[in-house]
């Protein structure tokens, strides 16, 4: 005859994907191996069990309050639990919280509380789950349990939507709402509501939001997020946002990090720069609430002191690594290039060295000397088609067809890359060559480019020319 402790030792349960085997009655018997397949079992952290085994019981709830949610064997009955939150009183009940790993944790931490064995109390939580029927559970006595919440994006309308998403699995969301309904499930560990609120708020992308959604992105560490915003606006700083009063609440470290993408989509460098320059208006002049002429932001970098340039004054010091990324040597017509030096904007070395790079490709016959990457110093350029069109329309944009220099050469060694962005079955993709190193010439085949082929009805298509004349 075993002793009745002996017995319970030898009780055992099979967890993992190499049904390792484990003591169900000890939170940690020093078997790493079978803790780790419980931990994989279970889909919890298993440096985080090390320090903390009990969380092996919160699992263990939530795992088997879940299954029974969606069998739908927990019925209806009298809330048995009162969440005390932001100044009021929310009647819950004990199944559904569970999907809350913060509200689970307070529930048996009130638990432990008003029992003198806590490890009995969870194992009678679990039996009385475990039962066929609810006539058969064990009753549950009322707990009343606190959180604090000090997020600012936390407000009781987000809060409420929340909770209610413990019972209903498709709650009600409008845009305005979505980023306080992120916090407070970030609060609540919730995290299947998080990342419908990520999902939400990647397809719900605007000039208006785009801050806000970085920033939340940023502060709950969601890189899923934080990239999409920084895709998003790659294709649309120069296009949408940098024709709205919205381009002012653009971070400049998000601002940064879209300039250096290769992915960045701009109609031409001088449209970039005009861009950029707009955003340091902005910036420096709060009052204004409509986006102003050009003309006004060149006379406004002119009235500055004459003897720096803008971006060799304090003012301008900080902005100097977003300027970095604007490839200067990119803008070659005479107007554009006279208007900088008439602003006072660019050190006189940058200007120096822009207008000694272009003499030196006119001396070469048009071979880019000074040029060696591809991927951060091309001349680029792109086209934005709102409609389906063919290469015979003829309402094709005129800009595309304007005559510019032509080189006498017989033929010209270019190497060049083209991008195109586009929605494929409602989501965004992108589509490119190789780097190509092409000759090219007056007669076929020698007078065409690589053709990019792509499959899709969804327009916008951005599609962005990056080209350099290597010596040939």
């Amino acid at each position: 005859m075993l002793h009745p402790w002996y017995r319970g030792r030898l009780e055992r349960r099979m967890v993992g994907s190499t049904n390792r085997w484990r003591f169900p009655r000890e939170p940690f018997s020093g078997d790493l191996l079978g803790l780790s397949q419980m931990c994989k079992a279970l889909n919890v952290d298993f440096e985080e069990v090390l320090k903390d085994p009990d969380r092996l019981y919160v699992s263990q709830i939530q795992k088997i309050f879940s299954r029974n949610l969606k069998n739908k064997t927990i019925q209806s009955r009298e809330a048995d639990v009162i969440l005390k939150c932001l100044g009021s009183t929310w009647e819950l009940h004990q199944p559904h919280l569970f999907q809350s790993e913060t509200l689970a944790k307070l529930y048996l931490m009130a638990l432990s509380q008003g029992t003198t064995s806590p490890k009995k109390e969870l194992e009678r939580l679990l039996q009385a789950q475990l039962c066929g029927s609810v006539q058969e559970r064990p009753p549950i006595k009322k707990m009343i349990i606190s959180l604090k919440i000090n997020d600012p994006l936390v407000t009781k309308v987000a809060f409420a939507t929340a909770l209610k998403s413990l019972y209903l699995s498709e709650v009600e969301m409008n845009m305005d709402d979505v980023l306080g309904v992120l916090a407070s499930a970030h609060i609540l560990q919730f995290s299947s509501l998080f990342q419908r609120c990520v999902a939400m708020m990647m397809n719900g992308l605007t000039p208006t939001t785009i801050k806000s959604f970085y920033l939340a992105g940023c502060k709950y560490k969601e890189e899923q997020l934080t990239t999409a915003c920084e895709k998003w606006l790659e294709m649309n700083l120069v296009p949408l946002v940098g024709r709205q009063i919205h381009l002012r609440k653009i971070p400049q470290e998000l601002l940064h990090r879209v300039l250096r993408s290769p992915r960045l989509f701009t109609f031409n460098e001088f449209h970039l720069l005009k861009t950029l320059l707009l955003w340091v208006f902005l910036q420096l002049n709060h009052r204004i609430q409509t986006v102003p002429v050009h003309e006004t932001v060149l006379a406004f970098f002119n009235s500055f002191p004459k003897k720096y340039s803008f971006l060799d004054q304090d003012t301008g010091q900080s902005l100097v690594p977003l300027f970095l990324c604007v490839r200067l040597h990119g803008i070659i017509k005479g107007k554009n290039l006279e208007e900088l030096r008439h602003i006072n904007f660019f050190p006189e070395s940058w200007l120096i060295r822009v207008t000694a790079n272009h003499y030196h490709a006119l001396e070469s016959g048009g071979d880019m000397v000074h040029v060696k990457d591809l991927t951060t110093q091309a001349m680029r350029f792109g086209l934005l088609f709102n409609q389906r069109v063919r290469h015979t329309d003829l309402e094709f944009p005129s800009s595309v067809c304007k005559h510019g220099p032509v080189s006498l050469r017989a033929e010209r060694l270019v190497k060049y890359e083209i991008r195109a962005q586009t929605l494929v079955d409602g989501k965004w993709q992108e589509f490119r060559t190789n780097q190509i190193t092409q000759k090219f010439g007056f007669v076929k085949p020698s007078c065409k480019s690589h053709a990019l082929k792509i499959q899709t009805v969804g327009i916008p298509i951005y599609v962005s020319f990056s080209f350099i004349f290597p010596i040939s």
